[in-house]
């Protein structure tokens, strides 16, 4: 990304990530001192529930919102790359049109990670520019904060629970040895499947968009408009990425609950605090219109296939899943549990 458009970026995202005034309390200090025991302690509990194990111990960070964007940008910024190399070349060939199209993507890139920034209360990071490797657990101070002023939760229970959601992701993606570079490649392939300026985008969105109003459904659909622009071949790997996607929130949630179930006095009230805060209609809205929708419906069908496949064949069934990317459940099968246990039993 162009100095200039980086500098928009944050600026916009800075705006709507806005600020907690407790942030920099003592509460930050008691947050900081406590994550690395919780993070350790969860560690050992996920890697006894799941069979999993990783190197060592992960860094702890616990970070501000502004911070957390400029990590994902940067993360994106290298993951975009080929993209906006293209995109140069194309700006030298046809002038503004580009300069106004890369303005344009760094707003709507600030708005949507400014809003997140205030949401997200956890992060396992897996990439990083420098080095093209990370093993960190970010945990932005100010939203987990305000949760736990907000709904009166208590601490340290609340904490741990972050601290469990997030382990559970670093050892599956450090403890299943071929599943980070497979994630990565999918990414990888499905920014460079991405031509810049392709006239045929806009007939398929209109097409896509009047078919859905036709058949009487929202024309964004959970991929967003950029959905809606997608060719068949891009739509086809956005459903390998969202399949994985969905198997590792769906066995994250299931773990991060059965052990707060049984370590947790307000278990209960965090999972449905959680669930409540995922369905809300505004937040809904918002995250249908930037393609992020399907990160909602991830817990929920993902959460839905570990458990309809732990209920028909045990718990040792759902670990053929992690066996190679040939074992992973299709989207469809995320659906269809039964579809999957057919293939893989």
């Amino acid at each position: 990304m162009q100095a200039e458009h980086h500098a928009r970026t944050l600026r916009v995202a800075g705006y709507l990530a806005g600020s907690y005034p407790l942030a920099d309390s003592y509460h930050l200090a008691g947050l900081e001192s406590m994550a690395p025991t919780l993070v350790s302690r969860a560690g050992a509990m996920v890697e006894e529930e799941t069979g999993f194990s990783g190197p060592g111990e992960p860094g702890v960070l616990v970070i501000d919102r502004l911070t957390w964007v400029e990590r994902n940008l940067a993360f994106f910024a290298e993951l975009l790359r080929p993209v906006e190399e293209r995109l140069e070349e194309h700006a030298e060939e046809t002038g503004s049109g580009h300069r106004l199209a890369g303005l344009l993507m760094a707003m709507e890139t600030g708005a949507v990670l400014g809003l997140l920034s205030r949401r997200v209360l956890g992060q396992y990071e897996l990439l990083l520019p420098s080095d093209d490797r990370a093993d960190q657990i970010c945990l932005p101070a100010p939203n987990i904060l305000e949760m736990e002023r907000k709904f009166q939760l208590r601490p340290g229970d609340f904490r741990f629970w972050v601290a469990l959601h997030e382990v559970t992701h670093r050892l599956q993606f450090v403890g299943v040895p071929w599943l980070r570079e497979y994630f990565l490649g999918l990414a990888r392939t499905l920014v460079s499947q991405s031509t810049p300026e392709d006239p045929s985008r806009l007939e398929i969105l209109m097409s896509r968009a009047g078919q859905a109003i036709k058949e009487g459904r929202p024309p964004v659909g959970e991929a967003g408009v950029l959905g809606l622009m997608a060719t068949p071949g891009e739509l086809e790997h956005l459903d390998r990425v969202q399949a994985l996607m969905s198997l590792v929130e769906g066995h994250g949630h299931v773990v991060m609950d059965r052990i707060g179930q049984r370590h947790l006095a307000t278990w209960k009230r965090m999972s449905d605090l959680f669930t409540r805060r995922r369905h809300n209609p505004r937040v809904k809205a918002l995250l249908r219109l930037t393609g992020l929708e399907m990160k909602l419906r991830q817990y929920d069908e993902g959460r839905e296939f570990i458990l309809a496949v732990e209920q028909r064949a045990g718990w040792s069934a759902v670990d053929r899943a992690w066996e190679s990317p040939e074992t992973l459940p299709t989207r469809a099968e995320i659906k269809a549990p039964e579809a999957w246990l057919a293939r893989v039993a």
